[in-house]
């Protein structure tokens, strides 16, 4: 890799003052678990390093004043897996924590860190870029694209956002709180991930010289969760598929539905057909499998990924029924 400068900050106010207004002006360090393979593989080269492990602003898991809870940007996977009452009450989040299998990937990877990855596309770990564009062209259009996107590829972005954590917290309405320079705002999960529409943009709504610094999750009282993955390996793999879903009942009835779906566009997407399709209906095989025809109404397909209909498809349904056993 390239050699680069490294700083070891204390505290919040620290980090953020050692950030650039560039990207290549300075990368953020908790796990590592991708920055790492990125710089080794002169796909992404900062000038300096910027170390966030003993920042303690962005540690722990709490509960907040209205009920919710709060989860430091720097908790890791591990972290996350051991407390049993966020296990309980967002069961969606718990099973996508559990679908990285990894133990290495458990104890150094952290929640932050797995909503800010880089793209799996090996178009961009390739060096082709984010958009894997030649002369003006798509080399995924017509290349290897069996684990590109199904979904939301209407613009030139046909890599897959690689979040495990995405779609559930899209799914359990969560809220990130994120720090610059200039003070905090928060974003909602879902308007956190983007689609870049040119190599300068990110797929993340970040700039620069901003951090991400912990997750909010409203009260879970009244709902129920589940994420259901498809995954060729259980072992160190990204899933083919995800359905992460939450619902509100009402006498047996779904009052309030929200579906993401993962790996199948590059940001977690809203399945928002299939909501509407749920309401006022009971949990039952027929009517998990109407909801999940209705996700993957608008899919287009490429030349190679049209096994990931089905396979989301399968996983919204999936993961509707388990939610309610």
């Amino acid at each position: 890799m390239e050699a680069f400068a490294y700083a070891n900050p204390t505290s919040l106010k620290e980090a953020i003052a050692s950030l650039g207004t560039n990207w290549d002006d300075a990368a953020i360090l908790a796990g590592g678990t991708d920055l790492i393979t990125l710089m080794k593989q002169y796909v992404y080269s900062p000038k300096k390093v910027v170390n966030i492990k003993g920042i303690k602003e962005l540690k722990g898991i709490e509960r907040t004043g209205d009920g919710g809870f709060r989860i430091g940007a720097a908790v890791t996977i591990d972290e996350l897996l051991k407390n049993r009452i966020l296990g309980e009450e967002f069961p969606a989040l718990r099973m996508a924590a559990k679908g990285i299998t990894s133990p290495q990937m458990r104890h150094m990877g952290t929640v932050g860190g797995d909503l800010c990855q880089r793209p799996r596309c090996w178009y961009f770990r390739n060096g082709f870029g984010l958009l894997a564009l030649k002369d003006g062209k798509s080399l995924v259009a017509d290349g290897e694209n069996q684990y590109h996107a199904i979904l939301g590829h209407n613009g030139k972005a046909f890599f897959v956002s690689a979040s495990s954590f995405g779609p559930a917290l899209v799914a359990c309405g969560a809220k990130l709180k994120i720090a610059s320079p200039s003070g905090e705002r928060e974003v909602s999960a879902e308007d956190f991930f983007r689609i870049p529409a040119s190599e300068t943009e990110r797929e993340v709504d970040l700039k620069p010289n901003e951090i991400l610094t912990e997750i909010l999750l409203p009260v879970s009282r009244g709902t129920i969760s589940s994420t259901y993955e498809v995954r060729q390996r259980e072992v160190f793999d990204w899933p083919l598929a995800t359905a992460s879903v939450m619902l509100r009942m009402s006498g047996g009835k779904v009052s309030e539905a929200r579906i993401a779906l993962g790996h199948v566009a590059p940001k977690p997407w809203r399945a928002t057909a299939a909501e509407q399709a749920l309401k006022g209906q009971t949990i039952n095989e027929e009517t998990a499998g109407k909801a999940g025809e209705a996700a993957v109404a608008g899919a287009q397909p490429l030349s190679q990924n049209g096994y990931k209909v089905q396979l989301a498809k399968t996983a919204v349904k999936r993961a509707l029924l388990a939610a309610k056993a």
